[in-house]
């Protein structure tokens, strides 16, 4: 068997819906695979999953695209690369709590954000105000990345960037309502998230291994795809005591599985979009090194 270890970007969610399937299922261990999935509330986020690929503590990591980015362009680059997109579609939104005073992005200007502390989400979500006409700056909080959409919902900030398909739904169910801002109504191009991210060293040196990973992770999303129900039951043992509600895994589920893609399609980036995400960053200054497509993307392995 080969082992193989994940390091998934968030707590279980139906972003991860294919990975919990092919490990319930024995579709990686069909596949000759011994796969290791890790959380990052075991360590409550002290490494991100992108680290513990660069620290060989992890095959794979989920990620945004951006991190991929940022580690091409860092002093001592690390041979990151996306091989595979879980979502067709960016599913993200920066949101507030539904209120009078806040109704468009540029009423955020001095307002509190609180930030995952991503490479160009501050400024990502600063560009936002500027472009729907705010003037001022974000007052920009760290809080614990964990523990985040608790600081919208207790009013300790006033708006943060959720999934719409797990906070979002969420918060429909709980009552809470949002206003939600997507990157592409306000004239920023985004790029894939989460990705799969692997080294790309490790990936030469591994090649079939990775492959069979990606193979049986695409069989366990379009199973999650064609069966929402069995798979949100199926996430109920993963995910934290807080989220095991089987109404909020079967809406969620319910609302993510369009976005898998399909057979022909699963995990395919397109170059035309990541380009355009590219030449936004570096036109915008949030990049200063031009980087090719194919330092950052590869879907060689689909």
């Amino acid at each position: 068997m080969d082992k193989l270890t994940i390091a998934l970007d968030w707590t279980v969610n139906p972003n991860h819906s294919g990975f919990i399937v092919a490990q319930e299922q024995g579709l990686y261990e069909a596949a000759g695979l011994a796969v290791t999935i890790g959380t990052p509330d075991t360590d409550n986020y002290a490494l991100t999953p992108a680290k513990k690929v660069e620290l060989g503590q992890a095959d794979f990591a989920l990620c945004p695209l951006e991190s991929i980015i940022s580690y091409r362009t860092k002093a001592k680059p690390f041979d990151a690369l996306a091989v595979a997109a879980l979502l067709t579609e960016d599913l993200s939104s920066i949101v507030t709590l539904r209120r009078d005073d806040i109704r468009s992005p540029r009423d955020l200007a001095g307002r509190t954000y609180a930030s995952y502390h991503a490479r160009y989400e501050d400024q990502i979500a600063q560009q936002m105000v500027r472009n729907d006409g705010g003037q001022g700056e974000l007052v920009i909080t760290y809080p614990e990345k964990l523990s985040i959409w608790n600081t919208l919902l207790t009013g300790q900030a006033d708006a943060t960037w959720i999934f719409d398909n797990w906070e979002g739904v969420e918060a429909a169910l709980s009552g809470v309502a949002l206003s939600s801002f997507r990157l592409a109504d306000y004239g920023i191009p985004y790029g894939y998230s989460p990705v799969i991210m692997v080294s790309e060293k490790r990936l030469r040196e591994r090649t079939e291994a990775y492959r069979k990973f990606l193979e049986a992770t695409k069989q366990g999303f379009l199973y999650a795809q064609a069966n929402p129900a069995e798979t949100a039951a199926l996430l109920e043992k993963w995910v934290p005591p807080a989220n095991r509600q089987p109404e909020l895994l079967l809406q969620s589920q319910r609302y993510t599985s369009p976005y898998y893609g399909a057979a022909a399609t699963w995990g395919r980036m397109a170059p035309a979009k990541v380009q355009t995400y590219l030449n936004w960053l570096y036109e915008q200054q949030l990049e200063t090194q031009q980087v090719s497509l194919a330092e950052i993307i590869s879907n060689e392995l689909l």
